[in-house]
């Protein structure tokens, strides 16, 4: 039976788009070991937002043809779709497939065994209007599932590369999605984490259907799904209809990431992002009326170019008022290729790494006092993993994102049990059980 390992960089959507690719690889009778292991394929599942990325997306491709120089390395994701020829020139890759046409991945294998030329199959994601299916029924690794209903995003903010490694945005089939959430409940997953490049942008490609109506169905379609959460929507995206459907709903947890970037509307602007402080902060002003006590995170850029010490205040005290209960903190990171890139007035990295420590400090703060307001509350709770120390510590997330630990036995991983919050803290809250509301199987 031949052999496969993976490798997947970067974000959830890649951790997705790897299990699709090996589903593909099972089908056709491989085996998966372990990337650390003897392989007679690795496949390297690439990221590109950042310079970084790209390097460490090297640094692994170099390791496995080190590993078994005979083996056939595959090399795909973000980064070999926009620098094919760059990795093609490591020497020891056989085959480069973008964030596309994956489903070609064994027949190029079984072409290279056949001819041993490298082959490069990566075309003009630009032109690509359709989403790439791929089912993933079950994870290996997870007691959450992620489920990608989108793909591409048609934003091109200057400091982001995306667009040009995914393409323009388009949408899984509302048949294919819900039929996908069915096969996850039925493998014995409770929640699913609805992900993409541009997850709540769900829609905008399609006449008559959009990502409020998706919510909708999958509330009433999916039989036993007990939790939707959405990875992440922008604050353009939050449209009334959507509210309608998150106060409404029974299954939409109490948790929004709402990607902010900065709080300082001349900032927004050389960052081309859509919306101003004032219409982000409404938004949410709504949302917390439709869902009070919602946890609200968020990413924010410190140190964008140009960026004054006054502009990146005015995020600070932005932050502060919108009350989140955890930020994504990234210092301003130049990737070759964007706007940003060439923009003048760069901000030192003395002070880049300054200003981060201050947004961290901020949100550490913000994480405790959003968790304190829950404290000796019963909360809902699905545990994941046990703790690194003890066996019968359990680690989970509340529906509204608090990570707490607290003592149960191993069996009640994966299902949806109550806890209440003893002693809040950040990052980890401890809770004691109190009942299994939930005692269906667990995914294997």
């Amino acid at each position: 039976m031949p052999k496969v390992a993976f490798h997947t960089l970067g974000c959830k959507v890649n951790h997705y788009e790897t299990e699709g690719i090996w589903r593909m690889f099972m089908e056709h009778g491989y085996e998966r070991v372990d990337f650390d292991r003897q392989s007679d394929v690795y496949v390297i599942n690439t990221c590109t937002v950042t310079n970084t990325g790209d390097k460490k997306s090297r640094q692994i491709i170099r390791r496995a043809v080190r590993k078994n120089p005979e083996a056939i390395i595959c090399v795909t994701g973000c980064y070999a779709q926009t620098s094919p020829g760059e990795i093609m020139e490591i020497p020891g890759v056989d085959i480069v497939v973008g964030t596309q046409n994956r489903k070609k991945m064994i027949e190029y294998i079984e072409e290279h065994q056949k001819t041993r030329e490298p082959i490069n199959g990566v075309s003009n994601i630009m032109k690509n209007r359709v989403f790439e299916e791929m089912d993933v029924p079950q994870f290996s690794d997870r007691t959450r599932a992620s489920l990608k209903i989108q793909e591409g995003c048609n934003n091109f903010c200057t400091f982001c590369i995306i667009p040009w490694s995914r393409g323009l945005l388009r949408s899984r089939d509302p048949e294919n999605v819900l039929k996908q959430a069915q096969q996850l409940v039925d493998a014995g997953y409770k929640e699913i984490v609805l992900t993409g490049i541009h997850t709540a942008g769900y829609g905008e490609d399609m006449p008559d259907y959009n990502f409020a109506k998706l919510l909708q169905e999958l509330e009433s379609k999916v039989q036993g799904l007990k939790r939707i959460r959405i990875s992440s929507i922008e604050a353009s995206q939050i449209t009334d209809e959507v509210i309608q459907v998150l106060d409404q709903s029974e299954k939409i947890v109490r948790h929004l990431h709402i990607p902010l970037q900065s709080g300082s509307d001349t900032v927004l602007d050389r960052m081309r992002r859509k919306y101003t402080s004032a219409f982000y902060k409404e938004k949410i002003d709504k949302i917390k009326q439709a869902l009070p006590r919602l946890a609200i995170t968020s990413d924010v850029i410190v140190g964008f170019p140009g960026e004054t010490e006054e502009e990146f205040m005015e995020t600070y005290n932005f932050v502060k008022e919108i009350g989140y209960s955890e930020l994504h903190v990234f210092p301003f990171s130049r990737r070759t290729g964007t706007p940003a890139a060439r923009m003048d007035n760069q901000v030192e990295e003395a002070e880049k790494n300054n200003r981060v420590q201050r947004m961290i400090d901020l949100s550490n703060q913000l994480a405790e006092q959003y968790a304190s307001t829950f404290d000796q509350e019963v909360l809902e709770v699905i545990p994941e993993e046990h703790g690194e120390t003890d066996a019968n510590t359990l680690i989970g997330y509340s529906d509204n994102y608090l990570k707490i630990q607290f003592s149960g036995p191993t069996n009640l991983i994966g299902k949806v049990v109550k806890v209440k919050l003893t002693k809040p803290g950040y990052p980890v809250n401890n809770g004691n059980f109190v009942r299994i509301i939930d005692d269906a199987v667990t995914p294997l």
